[in-house]
């Protein structure tokens, strides 16, 4: 019997292997944008809103009044101010925009977490990772890449034994999401370029070449004219991603190409929300300060009433 977790696996493979030749499998980790709202202050604040706590809890604040919004946004800061000192400086800021955004990946990381710490001992050991994760199921083909469970065992162990960082075997709370979550954590990247590199070099020779570039996006089977994004990655390929002009991508280059160095937009905001609030502008914020701009932080019922009024009376 195929445990439960394993048939995530099996599930995404079906829906992979159904897929239509035309579609295009992105393997580009980007960070995800801030807020869906448009980003102009005069008109209002909600993507500052949406920026800071988050789009679901930034809903919440909308029911609240302005005293009970300020109360909690003064919890909030004080669970910011990481040292303690009284003041919040844009790298904590920075944290906790980037903390709230990721909101959903420390929810996946609680629900895995109870069904891995067996013994309530606030550690998941590898042994209690494998034997939930894949029990006895060691032979049987995953549909989606040809892996073996037991590949995929393989696998597994050696991430997890990249983000256990004190080399116990057994991880926390933040090693198991670098575990689950590797793209998030810097010291994990490495893993992610070389997992990703053996899914797609299929000659195992330690490179991707351009035909296994383009065969991992693409299936020309039943398919005889190539869609035309296909000859557009393949000049990308070629004038961008193959950087020494070699034919191939190495480590380096297939890091460069699925890790990109993004436009910051977590420093961005945290530097405009810090610029905007900084009254006796030292290049800091106290809670006072905070508080006093609560209306940019997050929302309440005046501060949307407020705006609404101000569309009426300009009519």
């Amino acid at each position: 019997m195929v445990p439960p977790v394993l048939w995530v696996c099996v599930g995404l493979g079906v829906v992979l292997a159904a897929a239509k030749p035309m579609e295009k499998k992105d393997r580009v980790h980007h960070d995800a944008p801030l807020s869906s709202r448009r980003h102009d202050d005069a008109e209002n604040f909600d993507y500052d809103h949406q920026a800071f706590l988050g789009q679901e809890e930034s809903k919440t604040f909308e029911q609240l009044s302005p005293e009970e919004s300020k109360e909690r946004l003064g919890i909030i800061v004080d669970r910011i101010d990481e040292d303690d000192d009284g003041f919040v400086t844009v790298e904590e800021m920075k944290k906790w925009i980037k903390h709230a955004q990721k909101r959903w990946i420390y929810s996946d990381v609680d629900r895995q977490w109870q069904g891995h710490d067996l013994n309530a001992d606030g550690h998941v050991t590898w042994e209690e990772y494998r034997n939930a994760t894949y029990g006895y199921v060691l032979d049987e083909q995953d549909p989606d890449d040809g892996l073996s469970y037991r590949q995929m065992m393989l696998r597994d162990e050696r991430r997890f034994k990249m983000a256990d960082q004190d080399g116990d075997l057994q991880a926390d709370k933040e090693e198991f999401t670098a575990f689950l979550h590797p793209e998030e954590y810097e010291y994990m990247k490495d893993i992610v370029v070389l997992e990703t590199m053996e899914d797609i070099d299929k000659n195992a020779d330690g490179f991707i070449d351009l035909e296994e570039y383009i065969g991992d996006m693409y299936n020309k089977e039943g398919d005889p004219a190539e869609p035309e994004w296909v000859q557009t990655e393949r000049e990308q390929f070629t004038e961008f991603r193959d950087k020494n002009k070699d034919g191939r991508m190495d480590q380096q280059e297939t890091r460069d190409w699925i890790l990109p160095s993004d436009y910051d937009h977590a420093e961005a905001e945290a530097k405009h929300l810090l610029y905007e609030s900084d009254a006796d502008q030292d290049g800091r914020l106290t809670k006072s300060e905070i508080v006093q701009k609560y209306d940019l932080f997050v929302g309440s019922q005046a501060t949307d009433f407020g705006e609404a009024l101000a569309r009426h009376e300009e009519f």
